[in-house]
C-alpha cells in the first residue's frame, strides 16, 4: 500500500473543536440556500457564455505547435516513469516513478485543471502516441485509417469508474503499490489496454469517455472559467461546464468512486478502521487460508468497496427525497440530472485530503528532477535539495482545508439549484427537491471534516 500518503506530514489537532467547523460549515451552507432560493430563480449555468481570449491569445495557447510540444513532454514523463521503475533503485521516497505518479501526476492536475480547464488533454501521453501513430500510417500509406467501430451507447463511462477503482486499489490495496517496479508494470499494462481500446474505437472516443485519467481530469475542468473551443482557448461562467456535461451511463458510478476512494483513504488513519481491521484480516487467514499479506489486501478491497457504496447510497438517498416531491421525474433519471453536482464535492475531497501531500512530497520533484533514478545522479545540481515541511503553520492547514470543503459544497449546492430551476416546471417542487439535496451537502460536508480531522479518533 502506497505509504507515502500517510507518512508524509504529522497531523494535528484542529485549532478550534471540531463540532465548530461542523456547525460553522452548517451555517454557511443554510444561508446559502436560502440566498439561492430567494435570489437565483432562473438557471444561469446553461448557458455557459463562452468568449475567445482576447487578441489572438487562445489560438496561440491551441496551436498544432503548442499541442505538439506539451503531448511531446507527456511521452518523455511517461517514458522515464517507466525507465525509472524498473532500472532505478526501488525505494519509495528516491526513486521518481512512485512520487510522480501518486503527487505530481495523480494530485497536481486537479487544481490545475480546476484553474487552467483541461490543460492535461494537451499532455496526455496516450492520446499523443495514439494521434502521432494515426498520422505517421496515414502519411506513409497515404490513404485514411479504417473507421473505428462504434462506442456502445451503454459503456458510457463506465471503463473510466473502472479504471479510477484500479488506480485506488493499487494506490491504497495492494501491498507493494508503492513499489517502482509494480508501479512501471502497472503502467505498461495500462498503456496496452489504452492503445487497444483506440485502435477499436478511435483516439479521441476513447479519451473523451473510457480513458480514465482523461474522463476524471476533464470532470475537474469543468469547473474552471477555462474552455478550449475548435482549437481556441476561451473564457466561461465558472461552473457552467459541468451544467454541460452530457449524462452517459457510467457517470454517477464514476463519481461516487472518486468520492467513496478518497474518503476510505482518509478512514484507515481512523481508530474505527483501525481497531477492526485485524480482526477481519485474521478472519479470512482462518477461514480462506490466505497469507497475512493477502489477507490484509482483501480486508481493505473490501472497506475501499464498501465506502464507494456508502456514498451510492446516500446519494440515492437524496435524490428519492428528491423524487418524492414529485415533478414525473423517475430515480435514474433524477441521479443523471443532478449527478454533475458532485463534482465540487469531489474536488473538495481531494483537495482537502491530499492538500499537504501535494505542498510537501510536490517539492521532492526538485531533486527527484536530478536524481530520478535514485543513483547519486545530480544532473541539474538539486539532487541535495530537502523537502520544507514549515511553509505554513498547522492551524493554516486546517483553516484552508475546512474552506477546500465547504466551497466545494457550496459550488455542489449552486449547481443542483440552477439545474432544479432549470428542470422543474413548478419553482415551489424545485426548492422543495433542494432540501433533500442540502441534507446530502450537509452529510458529505461533515464527513469530509471528520475524515480530516485528527487522525486516530
Amino acid at each position: 500500500m502506497f505509504l507515502i500518503a500517510h507518512g508524509i506530514s504529522v497531523r494535528t489537532d484542529l485549532p478550534v473543536p471540531e463540532v465548530v467547523f461542523w456547525w460553522a460549515a452548517a451555517v454557511v451552507l443554510a444561508v446559502s440556500f436560502v440566498a439561492l432560493a430567494v435570489l437565483w430563480p432562473k438557471p444561469r449555468l446553461e448557458d455557459p457564455g463562452w468568449r475567445p481570449l482576447p487578441g489572438g491569445i487562445g489560438r496561440v495557447l491551441a496551436s498544432r505547435p503548442v499541442e505538439i510540444a506539451c503531448g511531446a513532454l507527456g511521452v518523455f514523463l511517461l517514458a522515464l516513469t517507466v525507465y525509472a521503475g524498473f532500472e532505478g533503485t526501488q525505494s519509495t521516497t528516491a526513486n521518481w516513478t512512485p512520487i510522480f505518479i501518486y503527487v505530481i501526476f495523480w494530485l497536481a492536475f486537479v487544481p490545475l485543471s480546476v484553474v487552467f480547464g483541461d490543460v492535461f488533454r494537451a499532455f496526455n501521453p496516450w492520446r499523443a502516441i495514439g494521434r502521432g501513430f494515426a498520422w505517421t500510417v496515414r502519411t506513409a500509406s497515404r490513404s485514411e485509417l479504417p473507421e473505428p467501430l462504434g462506442y456502445p451507447d451503454w459503456l458510457g463511462r463506465w471503463p473510466a469508474a473502472v479504471g479510477i477503482f484500479g488506480f485506488a486499489t493499487m494506490e491504497l490495496v495492494v501491498s507493494d503499490g508503492d513499489k517502482p517496479e509494480t508501479l512501471a508494470i502497472a503502467v505498461l499494462v495500462y498503456s496496452a489496454v489504452t492503445f487497444v481500446a483506440m485502435a477499436l474505437y478511435g483516439v479521441e472516443r476513447w479519451s473523451d469517455r473510457g480513458e480514465a485519467f482523461s474522463v476524471y481530469f476533464n470532470l475537474f475542468s469543468r469547473i474552471s472559467p477555462v474552455e478550449t473551443r475548435d482549437r481556441e482557448v476561451g473564457l466561461r461562467k465558472p461552473l457552467s461546464g459541468l451544467a454541460q456535461l452530457e449524462q452517459l451511463p457510467g457517470t454517477v458510478a464514476l463519481l461516487t468512486v472518486m468520492i467513496g476512494t478518497v474518503s476510505f483513504d482518509g478512514f484507515t488513519s481512523k481508530r474505527t478502521w483501525n481497531s477492526r481491521s485485524p480482526d477481519i484480516s485474521q478472519f479470512f487467514q482462518d477461514h480462506l487460508g490466505a497469507t497475512p499479506e493477502h489477507a490484509l489486501e482483501i480486508t481493505f478491497l473490501l472497506g475501499m468497496l464498501a465506502a464507494v457504496l456508502f456514498v451510492a447510497g446516500f446519494y440515492r438517498l437524496g435524490i428519492l427525497g428528491a423524487k418524492s416531491v414529485g415533478g414525473g421525474f423517475s430515480t435514474s433519471e433524477l441521479a443523471r440530472r443532478f449527478v454533475h453536482s458532485l463534482v465540487p464535492i469531489s474536488m473538495a475531497y481531494v483537495g482537502a485530503h491530499y492538500f499537504t501531500l501535494l505542498l510537501y512530497q510536490g517539492q521532492a520533484l526538485v531533486y527527484l528532477a536530478s536524481d530520478p533514478l535514485g543513483d547519486g545522479s545530480d544532473i541539474f545540481g538539486t539532487a541535495g535539495t530537502q523537502v520544507h515541511y514549515g511553509l505554513i503553520g498547522s492551524n493554516v492547514e486546517w483553516y484552508v482545508k475546512v474552506a477546500m470543503i465547504v466551497a466545494g459544497h457550496v459550488s455542489a449546492l449552486i449547481l443542483a439549484h440552477d439545474r432544479a430551476v432549470a428542470i422543474y416546471r413548478d419553482a415551489r417542487q424545485g426548492v422543495r427537491s433542494q432540501y433533500w439535496m442540502l441534507g446530502v451537502m450537509l452529510g458529505f460536508t461533515m464527513l469530509a471534516i471528520w475524515l480530516v480531522s485528527e487522525s486516530n479518533t
